[in-house]
């Protein structure tokens, strides 16, 4: 697509995003909860550390090939789980994953997609990622993960922070829901994007096809609703932990730790590997930023196992800096997004030639060929104060 193309940034990606996505849904995907100072925070801190360059070096054969919980990567950005992908564009999640398939990096399915489990596991080859809440409905879990096991997912992505759901002020005020209510400021967004609702129209999945039709009593949207609502569960504890990786037989990885205390319990509890993430900021408002807290983790848990990290990359220097802090690998969810919106699969694609490329640049220009071999000492300074 040409006009894809143009698009150097994912900024970029993301003004064309606004163009062609209903407000609800594009909201979903650029907002955080109550002020919204985490969410910028985590973009903001990551302008604060400085890298060190290097010159007269040879860059011949330069590679971004790395691993993450052993697979094999083309470069280490897995795209993180999001939800409602598939009211970004038609069938989003397929073509996400059918996207990151093609590039060579882990595509991580969320509970709350559009998009089932089924779906996606019958439109690629490549087994990927599926992220689960556990919910009150403990059957249903159990269905779940052995769903994501009979899928052939690579690991599990067990999140830690959605006991209680932070209030997200715009998608309150825009009254959202998937599918969407047809009120008169739904209909209103939904008619200004023509070529959406023509996309919308020629599929089937428009629902969290997770849930609807795997549970007793959920028939339509208003069941649904009702029943999601009241499923996250306030009890959830360290020891669940043993519980679903004992289900799932495979690869767990803790998502929500933001203290160093959680992450050696997570360890303790048999994680495979943990993501320092505060959900995007949206979830707990005034918390800090995951690049601020990544070095805290690592220092606490690196050596024992592998610590991704997600929040505010929206460069490949971004990624460079995380590495550069101690991450083994990181999570994408709104560039992915924004991709979407901004072009379905191959807006997808573009975002990761973005990153890519922009990894690659930076690499160079710090006189490194190999991206294993970035670390602390790429860093010339980190203006961020730690407490």
């Amino acid at each position: 697509m040409a006009a894809l193309d143009k698009m150097l940034t994912i900024a970029d990606l993301k003004e064309r995003a606004r163009r062609r996505v209903p407000k609800m849904f594009f909201d979903y995907a650029d907002s955080g909860s109550y002020t919204e100072s985490t969410y910028h925070d985590n973009e903001s801190d990551f302008q604060k550390i400085r890298l060190r360059q290097r010159v007269a070096v040879n860059l011949e054969g330069r590679s971004l090939a790395s691993t993450m919980l052993g697979q094999s990567i083309a470069m280490p950005v897995a795209v993180a789980p999001a939800a409602t992908g598939g009211m970004q564009v038609a069938d989003g999640e397929i073509k996400a994953a059918k996207a990151c398939e093609k590039f060579g990096i882990p595509f991580t399915l969320s509970t709350m997609s559009v998009c089932s489990i089924e779906d996606v596991a019958e439109n690629t080859t490549a087994p990927f990622w599926f992220q689960l809440y556990v919910m009150r409905d403990r059957p249903f879990v159990e269905r779940l993960i052995d769903r994501a096991k009979a899928a052939n997912c690579g690991a599990l992505v067990l999140t830690m922070d959605l006991q209680i759901l932070g209030q997200r002020h715009k998608d309150i005020r825009n009254g959202l829901s998937t599918p969407p209510k047809f009120n008169a400021s739904s209909l209103w967004q939904m008619m200004q994007r023509p070529e959406w609702c023509m996309g919308m129209l020629g599929t089937k999945r428009r629902t969290f096809r997770n849930i609807a039709g795997h549970v007793s009593g959920v028939v339509d949207l208003g069941s649904l609703s009702h029943w999601t609502a009241t499923q996250f569960d306030l009890t959830l504890n360290w020891k669940d932990v043993a519980w679903v990786k004992a289900r799932f037989g495979g690869k767990v990885i803790i998502k929500g730790v933001l203290d160093p205390e959680d992450a050696k319990l997570a360890v303790e509890h048999g994680a495979d590997a943990v993501i320092v993430s505060n959900h995007g900021g949206r979830q707990l408002d005034g918390a800090p930023s995951t690049i601020r807290v990544l070095p805290e983790i690592v220092d606490a848990v690196g050596s024992q196992t592998e610590v991704f990290m997600d929040g505010g990359i929206r460069s490949g220097q971004d990624v460079i800096k995380a590495l550069a802090l101690g991450a083994k690998g990181t999570f994408i969810g709104r560039p992915m997004l924004y991709g979407l919106g901004a072009g379905g699969e191959a807006g997808v694609t573009r975002a990761l030639d973005i990153i890519a490329k922009e990894m690659d640049t930076t690499m160079a220009l710090m006189g490194e060929r190999d991206i294993l071999d970035i670390g602390p000492k790429n860093v010339y300074s980190n203006d961020m104060v730690r407490n």
